[in-house]
């Protein structure tokens, strides 16, 4: 499981697509989410912009897990 540091109050699952290499640019993200599986803490999740806090799991088909840390 990777761990994604943030030093704000929360990230977006855009953002941590991103951080994750899970896709290349911010544009790719909405295509992405149609096409692959993506859960947060156990939930299917399709929205780019969903706020992740630390403690936050997601789960990418294709891609790995992630957790969001407090950096």
């Amino acid at each position: 499981m990777k761990e994604i540091a943030i030093s704000t109050e929360y990230i977006t699952l855009g953002q941590v697509l991103k951080l994750g290499d899970c896709v290349g640019s911010g544009g790719e993200v909405k295509i992405f989410l149609q096409e692959r599986s993506v859960t947060v803490n156990g939930q299917a999740e399709n929205r780019r912009g969903r706020k992740l806090v630390p403690g936050d799991t997601i789960e990418v088909e294709g891609c790995g897990s992630f957790v969001v840390k407090t950096r």
